[in-house]
Parts: structure tokens; sequence; C-alpha cells
């Protein structure tokens, strides 16, 4: 056994008894609160063989109860390593607020990466939500965002350019609503966002440091400034980071479940 794995004392040892709850199921709930409360992430846990001679189980049970807590994602597998607790998610709320806003109200410090900019023809989509004609240029402006140095969010946004003139020559490693608002009198009001699940491509996963396939939570974001469409932003955020939480009612008419068939690029 790995010398940096977690072995609680043998006075706190819980056990897996025989009765109407699986042996697989009790020993999942052990380990879940041994993560859960004990472990921080990247721990690594004890091997298959060591947690069955513990719990007086097989390595079949055991395995079980390792692979429902991975698709759970309190636990990753390493090939060659073992297995170690995984990142904690963080909870987004869907509210309008940056990026940096709600990193730094998490308490993490964020950089910006900017990744490529250019004022030209965004597609059909884009144009539509940002109420602009045929042809009528935009900016474009896509940002790797990190928190604590980890890079977490891939953001692709198309921009207004009659009402952000200049706006690719400004610090765009800053927050970019606060730049909205100090240099446009812009500061975003009212959104409307949709959210899906996408397997990242090459790039998306080259920029997050993520094996290509990995799953990420998308949110497309159209933002609008006293009344007017600024901001049409795709931003591709790690799934193994990143959960989402809403509060939800019956009365919602005209909010439902619909197929989506990509972001803004």
């Amino acid at each position: 056994m790995s010398a940096a794995a977690h072995v609680p004392p043998p006075d706190r040892v819980e056990r897996v008894v025989n009765g109407p709850t699986p042996k697989h199921a009790q020993l999942r709930e052990i380990l879940r609160r041994s993560v859960e409360r004990e472990l921080p992430p990247g721990s690594p846990i004890p091997s298959e063989r060591e947690l069955a001679q513990r719990y007086g189980v097989s390595r079949l049970t055991v395995r079980s109860a390792i692979g429902k807590l991975v698709e759970e994602g309190l636990l990753a597998r390493v090939r060659g390593k073992g297995t170690f607790t995984a990142a904690r998610r963080m909870e987004l709320q869907l509210y309008l607020m940056s990026f940096t806003d709600d990193m730094r109200r998490r308490g993490l410090t964020t950089t910006t990466e900017v990744v490529s900019t250019a004022t030209e023809i965004p597609p059909v989509t884009s144009a539509h939500a940002l109420g602009l004609g045929e042809g009528v240029p935009a900016h474009r402006l896509v940002r790797l965002r990190r928190a604590d140095g980890v890079p977490l969010a891939v953001e692709r946004g198309w921009y207004h350019a009659g009402r952000t003139p200049g706006l690719l020559d400004l610090d765009l490693s800053r927050s970019l609503y606060a730049q909205l608002g100090e240099a446009f009198d812009l500061r975003p009001d009212q959104a409307y966002q949709t959210v899906w699940a996408e397997s990242a491509d090459r790039e998306t996963a080259r920029l997050l440091g993520m094996r290509t396939g990995s799953p990420l939570l998308v949110f497309r974001r159209v933002s609008s400034a006293n009344g007017e469409p600024v901001e049409d932003m795709t931003s591709w955020y790690r799934g193994d980071h990143y959960q989402v939480t809403m509060q939800l009612d019956r009365n919602t008419p005209d909010s439902g479940h619909e197929p989506h068939y990509g972001g803004t690029r």
C-alpha cells in the first residue's frame, strides 16, 4: 500500500455486515464518508486488495463500490498509479455575474489568457443575437480563464462593434464586464442563457489541459445592457470541476428542454 494512502485507526474502521443492504452499497457509503469528511482532493485511497482485507469483502465488491464513486465524480482512477479523491466541483448558480467576480466570491485568484482577437463577420446565429445585419462585422474574443492557476473555462465571444469601438485595444486580461462599464458605460443587466453538455474538441481540450472527448459544461449567454444586446458568448467549463445548481418552480411556461446543436465559435 502507498504510504500516503489514508488508513483510519483500527478503532475507527466501520464494518460491512450481513443484512438487507448489499455489501457493495455499505462499502460505497463508508468510502463516501471518508472522502467527503477526511480526505483532501488528490489523496490516494488504499488498493482494492487492502480494502477487501480491511472490510472482509471480496475484491469484486470493492471494485463495484469504487466504480460507483468514480461515476459520481468523488473518485478518479489514474492508470498506473491508483485511485484518488477527485477535485471538488464548484457549484455554478445561474445568475448574471462575471467569471472574475464569481471566482473572487469563492476566494480564488483569477488569471486570464487572451488566446485570439479579431474584428470580422460573425456566424449568422451571433449576428442575429447581436441584432446585426448581414455582413456587419463584430469583435471576436477568445480567452482562457484560470482560478488559482487551474484552467477552468474557455470563452469564445462576439461583441457588438458599433457599441464597443476599440474594445480589442483594451486590457482584455481584466474583467470584461468591468471594461464594458468603464470604457463604454455598458453594464450587462440581463441575459438569455442556454446550458448543455458537450465533449471537448482537440483545441478546447488542449487549452484546458484535458483529453479530447472529456466532458464539458457549455453555457451560451446573450447579454444586454439597457435593453440592447452587446455580447454573445459561449463558455466551455471543465465537467470535472463544475456542477450546476438551480431552483425550479412549477410556473415556468416559457422555459423547457430543447435540443441544442452547438455554440458560437
